[in-house]
């Protein structure tokens, strides 16, 4: 726990949160400033800033967590999809320094794009530019 996180405060109890669910490692709640109706977040309980703080088994249960609450989240609010995704870092629009995935309901006149925009201008990327990026993530992951 941080006793300057938001969401941890939120996981003591020390801050209201409109929860929707909880076990024993994650916390979901309504985004207090939503994108869409039903905007849920789920936060591990264990505090970790990024996903490369976060550990393994934390992490797993975030995903299981985001799993099974998607499609109830589309049906409380009547969405014909959802976005999931995570803010990785400041400079990715993370706001609140502590790991957390969104599940943002979709609608098909909401006008929002894909997750390809949040990144901005697409990039001219050359074939072996790419050949050596792929290169170097898996030169990393040995």
């Amino acid at each position: 726990m941080s006793d300057d996180c938001v969401f941890c405060q939120i996981i003591a109890d020390e801050i209201p949160a409109r929860v929707v669910h909880e076990d024993a490692d994650t916390l979901a709640f309504l985004d207090a400033t939503p994108m869409a109706p039903g905007h849920t977040l789920v936060i591990p309980k264990t505090h970790a800033a990024t996903l490369a703080d976060t550990p393994g088994d934390d992490a797993t249960a975030v995903f299981e967590t985001l799993h099974a609450l998607a499609p109830t989240v589309e049906a409380a609010v009547d969405a014909d999809a959802t976005t999931i995704g995570f803010n990785n870092g400041t400079a990715a629009g993370q706001e609140v320094p502590h790991v957390h995935g969104h599940i943002i309901p979709r609608f098909a006149d909401d006008d929002g794009g894909p997750l390809h925009v949040a990144a901005g201008t697409r990039p001219e990327v050359s074939d072996a530019d790419l050949d050596a990026t792929a290169a170097d993530i898996t030169d990393r992951l040995a």
